[in-house]
């Protein structure tokens, strides 16, 4: 029987078996972390959710993150996502410019100069 036709929960198939499951590269990333003195509560998975949140912080379309991991549901890719203090602050910071800016505007009052340099983009790709 072709390895992609196996049912049940092991993802990759293998020239040694028809399939791999996660247990072996658990174990084998554990055994490099401990041998490289890296904290116990690294594991496997945390490559997946950093991979979702650099996604995040680098302006990547939510859309295209929640496709990339295979999530039907956004608010699941949320829970992966870690994002910096640094970058809450900049989104922060850009959001409540853009409202400042509306709110001037709206009234008549010429806007303000002074907006941060390094704000994240929402949909920069696509």
């Amino acid at each position: 029987m072709p390895a992609f036709d196996c049912p049940g929960p092991a993802p990759w198939s293998t020239e040694r078996a028809d399939r791999l499951t996660l247990s072996p590269i658990s174990h084998r990333f554990a055994a490099y972390r401990d041998a490289l003195g890296l904290p116990a509560g690294l594991d496997f998975h945390s490559l997946r959710r950093s991979y979702v949140t650099h996604l995040i912080e680098e302006g990547w379309d939510a859309l295209f993150v929640q496709n990339q991991v295979g999530h039907t549901h956004a608010s699941a890719t949320s829970i992966y996502t870690r994002v910096s203090s640094d970058f809450r602050t900049r989104t922060l910071r850009t959001a409540l410019n853009a409202t400042v800016q509306a709110a001037l505007a709206s009234t008549g009052t010429p806007p303000t100069t002074t907006t941060p340099t390094t704000a994240p983009t929402t949909a920069r790709r696509q």
